[in-house]
């Protein structure tokens, strides 16, 4: 059976983190797509035509065939129930209580860490820029995420739940705001990011944000 028409509209400077995660959960499901850069500086996302396409009038914004899906991780949910194991590679573990798991730590960096976000910026990430020293606020918001962090990854493992998934860029994209930008972050921490940055999917949006920056 041909696949569908896979379309992914991201900002066109490939600065999201939400866009990089459905990217990347495309890459690494195998799937071929388009895509459509949407220009956020001159507010294309909120222009009649792409309302007509986006709900949430948001990046990123997926179509698979006449299918129209905004909000990053309910497209990898969508992902991994459309194009399922084992004819295509997981997003989210096998076992259902790390699916779980999984599925709490995304919410939880989607949800939270606004301080950490506003001022270590995906610039950063993408095009290395530098800003001030963190703020109290976001040293409090840096110390949470590091405690959540090494809860999870207590056996100094390099995936998340034995195994890679979706959770594991989102998280690596998080300490990378700060491991990146010369922040103090634990040793093992700087290393589970580093390694999840070195991802083949994940190398391909830089390659991508690296065109743009």
């Amino acid at each position: 059976m041909p696949l569908p028409k896979i379309t992914l509209w991201t900002d066109a400077e490939f600065y999201s983190p939400y866009a990089m995660s459905v990217y990347v959960a495309l890459r690494e499901k195998g799937l071929p797509f388009t895509l459509q850069p949407v220009d956020l500086a001159q507010q294309q996302q909120q222009t009649e035509a792409y309302a007509a396409l986006s709900l949430t009038r948001r990046v990123p914004t997926l179509a698979v065939d006449e299918m129209r899906l905004s909000e990053s991780s309910a497209i990898a949910e969508y992902l991994e129930e459309r194009f399922p194991a084992p004819d295509f590679e997981r997003l989210y573990p096998h076992d259902r209580e790390k699916r779980a798991r999984a599925r709490e730590l995304q919410a939880w960096l989607r949800s939270d860490f606004l301080p950490i976000r506003q001022q270590r910026p995906t610039e950063v990430l993408f095009a290395g820029k530098k800003y001030s020293p963190l703020t109290e606020d976001a040293r409090r918001s840096a110390a949470k995420l590091i405690e959540g962090a090494q809860r999870l990854l207590s056996g100094g493992q390099q995936n998340l739940f034995g195994e890679w998934s979706i959770a594991d860029t989102d998280l690596a994209v998080m300490l990378n705001r700060l491991a990146l930008h010369g922040d103090a972050l634990p040793d093992s921490l700087a290393e589970y990011a580093w390694f999840q940055w070195q991802r083949a999917s994940v190398q391909l949006w830089l390659g991508e944000s690296g065109k743009n920056g």
